[in-house]
């Protein structure tokens, strides 16, 4: 299939994925019976999730393996979605905490047209992955942000850029600052797909970036150190574990396995581990 985004690289595409995969660090890593119950599970929850969903023991451990893995994935996300502006002209991505702690700054000469507030030559950016993780406290801070910076440059406007926005936009952000409501029409609110086509001119340019994901990042899994591809062994040592009881049922024996995760040394199930 030949390339379709005009405005990055096949490679560097590519090798921004591999880098985004690699942010994944030890959350990689296989689990074992050991990690999994590193901060002692839930076996009570663990069961009426089996239950209540009509799971099996298979899934139900598959789920709270993926729920542990991805309570820390959004920061490697952010990564991949921040750092591809490297890629595309005319966007710098500044150093972590670096000029102002922006995560894009996006320059044009030709001018950057800003609806219903005239023309300006560069964009500062903010950006958040959804519409609702920032507290009154955080949006009070980043409004103050982008005030100050319109203050020391009168020919650039301050965007916060959301990935999950609550649907395509690109409008005054209003917000509220002690107390009073407020707002800029230079200050705004931008949905990602919007964002990528005032930066590459296309208007479907997020959208392809999307159609491209899959298949890059399945090329990529397959090119890196096959290391990285976690190797899980948890359901088979809990139905190892299973085997070694006495129970007539085989999955009230696996249920006595992850019993004894969080139990083990709890009046009746103590008699049940000698």
């Amino acid at each position: 299939m030949s390339w379709d985004l005009t405005f990055i690289s096949e490679e560097d595409f590519s090798n921004h994925v591999k880098e985004t995969i690699k942010k994944y660090g030890e959350k990689l890593e296989s689990f074992d019976l050991r990690r999994f119950n590193k901060n002692i599970i839930d076996p009570v929850k663990l069961i009426f999730d089996k239950t209540v969903y009509q799971s099996s023991w298979d899934e139900i451990v598959s789920n709270e393996i993926f729920r542990q893995r991805d309570k820390s994935n959004n920061n490697d996300i952010g990564y991949f979605h921040q750092r591809i502006f490297q890629y595309i002209a005319n966007c710098h991505v500044p150093p972590n905490g670096e000029e102002g702690g922006w995560d894009v700054i996006y320059s044009n000469e030709s001018g950057i047209v800003i609806p219903e507030a005239g023309t300006v030559h560069k964009v500062y950016v903010e950006m958040k992955n959804k519409h609702n993780t920032m507290n009154s406290a955080s949006s009070s801070k980043t409004f103050i942000k982008m005030q100050n910076q319109l203050l020391n440059d009168d020919d650039c406007a301050c965007f916060l850029v959301e990935i999950i926005a609550q649907r395509s936009q690109n409008i005054k952000w209003e917000t509220t600052v002690d107390k009073k409501k407020v707002g800029h029409k230079l200050i705004r609110r931008v949905s990602i797909d919007q964002f990528y086509d005032l930066v590459t001119g296309q208007n479907d340019a997020f959208y392809k970036v999307c159609m491209v994901l899959p298949s890059v990042i399945e090329k990529a899994v397959s090119e890196l150190d096959s290391t990285i591809v976690p190797h899980d062994t948890v359901i088979e040592e809990l139905k190892a574990m299973a085997e070694k009881m006495d129970f007539e049922s085989k999955d009230l024996a696996i249920a006595m396995a992850a019993y004894m995760l969080g139990f083990s040394s709890y009046i009746g199930f103590k008699e049940e581990s000698k």
